[in-house]
């Protein structure tokens, strides 16, 4: 089964650039892009509607208001503490459904990652600084990364689950290859994912593969350069990723489906023995 995955985006425009969502991929739930705001003190709102939003800066301090007739209006300064992904931990804003959010840019060349999926719930927003997030080291030998669970058990989303990984040079992450794309409780159940990266030094890439285990002639089977700024669609199918020699890979993976469950998927049982030999 042929289809492109992979969507190149080399250079943002000033506000709010949309690289995937529904109507130019696969996916069904998500929706993801980065704004880019270049000068202190330029805005940017929108109304969340049906939707939960994630708010993941990247680069810069924001500013933030939010509200809604269901709790009572928030406003903070100076959130975000790292000049690149690779600086340090994440800052996140979770946006409810029903809200309305402004961004002012605290910092010149601000980016936040914004992510959305639909959601009818309706609870509190919530705001973690990075002495709110604990990175932990996984894997083992070039398979080993830093994980960053942004959320997961911890905020009560509807749908949408969220993190950053960081690969030394060289390493693999989402590894062993491990998929979430059929209905086999307890560990699995359907989600799909986006992939958002960034390479340190900015020149650098990786490689990223997505491929099914069925034998049938539609089978998936898709093989990508990634370079910074890149963003790759997982519909389904396993999806193991490597940095290139000398290049620091960053990506954010947002996931959701029609339920949550944090930490759900399949390790591909041809490789299940690197994990097993690692313990």
């Amino acid at each position: 089964m042929k289809m492109n995955l992979l969507f190149k985006h080399k250079k943002f425009s000033e506000g709010f650039n949309l690289i995937v969502s529904p109507e130019n991929s696969p996916l069904r739930w998500l929706r993801f892009g980065v704004l880019y705001l270049k000068n202190v003190g330029s805005t940017f709102g929108e109304e969340s509607g049906d939707k939960e939003v994630a708010l993941c800066i990247l680069k810069g301090q924001i500013d933030i208001e939010i509200g809604s007739d269901y709790f009572k209006s928030i406003n903070h300064k100076g959130l975000g503490s790292r000049q690149d992904p690779f600086s340090g931990a994440a800052t996140l804003v979770y946006v409810p459904s029903g809200s309305k959010y402004e961004i002012k840019a605290a910092t010149s060349e601000l980016e936040v990652a914004i992510i959305k999926t639909t959601s009818g719930s309706r609870t509190p927003p919530v705001i973690l600084t990075p002495s709110d997030l604990m990175p932990v080291w996984v894997g083992s030998e070039n398979w080993k990364r830093q994980v960053t669970t942004l959320i997961g058990d911890n905020i009560k989303s509807e749908r949408l689950v969220l993190g950053e990984t960081r690969n030394p040079p060289g390493n693999w992450s989402s590894y062993p290859p491990h998929k979430h794309d059929v209905k086999a409780l307890p560990n699995e159940i359907p989600l799909e994912e986006v992939y958002f990266f960034k390479f340190k030094p900015s020149q650098g890439f990786g490689i990223q593969r997505i491929y099914s285990d069925d034998e049938k002639l539609n089978s998936l089977n898709e093989v990508y350069v990634v370079e910074n700024n890149d963003a790759v669609v997982i519909p389904s199918g396993y999806h193991p990723i490597v940095s290139g020699a000398g290049y620091e890979l960053f990506h954010i993976w947002a996931i959701a489906g029609e339920g949550k469950k944090y930490g759900a998927g399949t390790i591909d049982p041809k490789h299940l023995w690197i994990k097993n030999q690692a313990k």
